[in-house]
């Protein structure tokens, strides 16, 4: 299983939420195929297809905990991350 694979695991298991850093997560979502915009320390991601946007924001090198959990319910809602996403 590939570094993005068991991230992707890590976040819908939902059990490490704490732990999960920033910079992976928001690689994950790129790779998921999320566009990225910055405005200051808040990265601002959104999909086509995808009515609601992400709003992340690093809590030192680690995402929120919070953030997690509603990147989580998104993927689930949108049944991303699946088998059927190559790019992982």
């Amino acid at each position: 299983m590939t570094r993005r694979g068991k991230l992707l695991q890590t976040v819908l298991d939902g059990a490490a939420d704490a732990a999960i850093p920033f910079a992976g997560l928001c690689g994950l979502l790129r790779a998921l195929g999320f566009s990225e915009r910055i405005r200051g320390s808040h990265h601002i991601f959104h999909k086509d297809g995808v009515a609601e946007i992400i709003n992340l924001q690093p809590k030192g090198s680690l995402c929120k905990p919070y953030q997690v959990k509603q990147v989580r319910e998104l993927l689930g809602k949108y049944k991303l991350g699946g088998q059927h996403d190559s790019a992982l």
